[in-house]
């Protein structure tokens, strides 16, 4: 295995974990993680609390009427703004 030139520290890696988990990447080859079985142990266990967290509650879409409704409650918001810039 390479040696990382700039090795980070776990405090440091785990300061960038929110950025990395949000970015999609596939960090469970970075290189700390590679020789850090604390960090490499931590991983597991939000991977673990990640899924357990999907399975509480069922992704539902809501009905279309729910969409029309907010389209509507958006469209009546404006409607007073436009008519103080119109002068009625």
């Amino acid at each position: 295995m390479t040696q990382d030139p700039n090795p980070l520290t776990c405090e440091e890696f785990q300061a960038q974990l929110p950025e990395l988990i949000g970015s999609g990447e596939k960090f469970a080859m970075h290189p700390h993680i590679q020789d850090c079985p604390r960090c490499r142990a931590l991983l597991l266990d939000l991977k673990t609390i990640a899924e357990a967290a999907r399975e509480l509650l069922p992704i539902v879409e809501p009905p279309d009427e729910v969409w029309k409704h907010i389209e509507s409650a958006l469209r009546n918001e404006k409607a007073p703004d436009e008519a103080e810039r119109s002068g009625e």
